[in-house]
Formats: C-alpha cells, sequence, structure tokens
C-alpha cells in the first residue's frame, strides 16, 4: 500500500527527532511492503525566516493533499521574551490546527513497566496506568475574540467562547472512545464558576442518554489535577476544554517518566495530524541526545488511524524493547547508566522490527 505523508519538522529538535520516526517508518515500510511518500513543508520559527509567515499556504496545500501529517514542534527563543513580535511561531500552530479543523486532541497516557522506577510518583500509585485525555482544540480562550490590551497597557483580557456545536463533537468523539475501552468518561470543567464550562456540563448530560453504558462523571479541573497524581488508575477517558486540556495532559505527561515519552493525535474534519506532546526543547537543538520516542510513537498512531494496526503494534513492541535493553536518552537516565543518542535509539527500534 501506498500512504502519502506530510513532513512538519518544524524548529529546534524536530527534524531530528521526526527523522528518526521517519527510520522507524521505512523499516515498516520495507517489513510490510508498504511505500511512504513524503513532502517536506516548514512551519513555525523556520517558515517565518523563510516566508515571513508561521503556516504558509504551501504548507496548508501539502497538508490537505497528504494522507496524514507527521509533526515535530514549534518554537524559538528568538521569540519568546519579546512582546512587541508581531508574528510568532506558535501562532503557525494555533493557525494550522484550526485550518485543518483539528477540533479533538487525543493524548494517551500509560506507562512502560521498564520505567516505572523513572516516575516521580510511586510505583504503587502509578502502576496500572491507562487513560487517555481528549482536548478540544480549535476555540476556548486560545482563539476568543475580542481579545489585547488597553491603550495604557495595564490592563489585559482574553475571551473563553465555545458553540454547543463545538462541544457536542468533542464530547461525542470522548463518549465513542470510552465505549472501546472500559466505558468510563470523566468530563473536566469549571462549571461552578464558569459559563463556558456549565454549557460542557449541560451537553454532556444531554448526550449522556445515548450513551447509557458508559459511566460519566464530571470534575472540576483542581480536584482533576490533584487525582491524576494521586490516583491516576481511576481514569479512563477524560474529555475537557482547549486550556484545562493543554495543563492537565502536561500535568500527566510526568507519570511516564519523562516527556519525551508521550505521543499525540489531533483528529478532525480534514487530515489527522501526530506529533510529540512536548515542545522545540532548543537547547539540544543539533546535539543528538533528544529522545525521539514521543514521535516515534505518535508514528504509530498515525499507523493505527491509516488501518495498520498490526504495523502500529509492531512498533509499539520495538519500543518498549528498546526501554528494556536500557537504550534511552540521558533524560531517562538512571544514575551510573549510559545515555544514547537521538540516532542511536532510533536505530534500536528500526532494529527491533
Amino acid at each position: 500500500m501506498e500512504f502519502k505523508i506530510a513532513l512538519l519538522p518544524g524548529d529546534g529538535i524536530g527534524p531530528e527527532i521526526v527523522g528518526e520516526a521517519v527510520k522507524v517508518l521505512n523499516r515498516i515500510g520495507e517489513k510490510f511492503g508498504h511505500r511512504f511518500l513524503y513532502t517536506r513543508a516548514l512551519v513555525g520559527a523556520c517558515a517565518i525566516d523563510a516566508t515571513g509567515d508561521p503556516y504558509p499556504d504551501e504548507t496548508h496545500a501539502v497538508c490537505l493533499d497528504s494522507d496524514a501529517v507527521l509533526f515535530g514542534a514549534i518554537g524559538d527563543p528568538r521569540y519568546d521574551n519579546d512582546p512587541s513580535a508581531s508574528v510568532r511561531p506558535e501562532q503557525g500552530l494555533l493557525r494550522m490546527r484550526k485550518s485543518l479543523g483539528l477540533f479533538a486532541n487525543l493524548r494517551p497516557v500509560s506507562l512502560f513497566e521498564t520505567l516505572i522506577d523513572r516516575s516521580p510518583l510511586k510505583p504503587e500509585i502509578v502502576r496500572g496506568t491507562d487513560f487517555i485525555c481528549v482536548r478540544e482544540l480549535t476555540s476556548g480562550i486560545y482563539f476568543g475574540r475580542p481579545q489585547g490590551r488597553s491603550e495604557d497597557g495595564n490592563r489585559a483580557y482574553d475571551t473563553c467562547a465555545y458553540t454547543r456545536e463545538e462541544v457536542e463533537r468533542v464530547v461525542r468523539m470522548a463518549f465513542e472512545l470510552a465505549r472501546e475501552r472500559r466505558r468510563r468518561l470523566t468530563v473536566v470543567d469549571k462549571a461552578n464558576v464558569l459559563e463556558t464550562s456549565r454549557l460542557w456540563r449541560e451537553v454532556a448530560q444531554g448526550m449522556a442518554p445515548s450513551y447509557s453504558d458508559i459511566t460519566l462523571e464530571f470534575m472540576f479541573v483542581d480536584n482533576a489535577a490533584m487525582q491524576i497524581v494521586r490516583q491516576p488508575t481511576h481514569f479512563d477517558v477524560i474529555v475537557t476544554e482547549n486550556l484545562f486540556g493543554d495543563v492537565l495532559t502536561d500535568e500527566a505527561s510526568v507519570i511516564s517518566g519523562s516527556l519525551g515519552m508521550l505521543p499525540s493525535a489531533s483528529l478532525g474534519s480534514e487530515v489527522a495530524l501526530f506529533e510529540p506532546i512536548h515542545g522545540s526543547y532548543p537547547q539540544a537543538t543539533g546535539k543528538n541526545i533528544a529522545n525521539p520516542l514521543a514521535t516515534i510513537l505518535s508514528a504509530a498512531m498515525m499507523l493505527d488511524h491509516l488501518g495498520l494496526t498490526v504495523e502500529g503494534t509492531a512498533v509499539r513492541n520495538a519500543v518498549d524493547r528498546t526501554l528494556k535493553e536500557g537504550v534511552v536518552t540521558e533524560d531517562l537516565c538512571l544514575p551510573g547508566q549510559r545515555a544514547f543518542s537521538t540516532s542511536e535509539v532510533g536505530d534500536n527500534v528500526c532494529g527491533g522490527l
């Protein structure tokens, strides 16, 4: 089979980690008789440097013409502390999500048994953790209008807004996902304070009778933040709005022992996009030390999405084997353990396929 893949390496370590995922995909192609056709495109700071636009029209066209998108990371320290910058790399990420209709971000949170001693939480707390966060991705406070500052610069404001349709589509996806898993759905909100959260709760309650086989619960976001580290095995599927999902999934990522271990998928009305949840890690750029496993696992999710579930499972098994052999980058090393390079980890995963 032949598949067209848009490659958007982006900034920082993006090109390095995406390069390792491509090596793994090529090995999968050789083993299972598939052909992956890659088209590279610019996004983020590198796109600003080349075109002045963090998400050029040419990149959007490449994405639409592909079966799936594999994305690395966006971000550059040149823009982090420059409030005067009118164009920022992150604007490209938000526009990409909106333009491609990627309204739901799926972030699985699980723990490889080999890494249980890398988690900052006690083994008896994290063992058996296996849940997935469904984060609304194209609305909420990141996209709300109006936003800005007063003329004197002393007051800033952002607007959080949701429509019933925007909430329904992502909650429906979460219900369907729960039906495929352990049939438990947690809606995270702040309905005691926020009107948008009350809409989320109202919509979920209204949909519940159509999913009578699903156990539905509601949890305020502050309590959810506590329960994720107190009792992560409680959760099966979590669904929440954009900002809450951004924060909670980064918190949940530490359960695995490293931010470099968590993949994600963004789904919607156009093409699906797959990416690691971590950022561009500019301090490690070009040093061949970044952990590529989240990107490789994102490629495994991409294979699943393309209907290649056997191939996706093969990649995850190869990652598990690599971890058991102790072939890991510095973020996962124990004291006295050798740190392997980005490319060595990628090579080892390929060797297990």
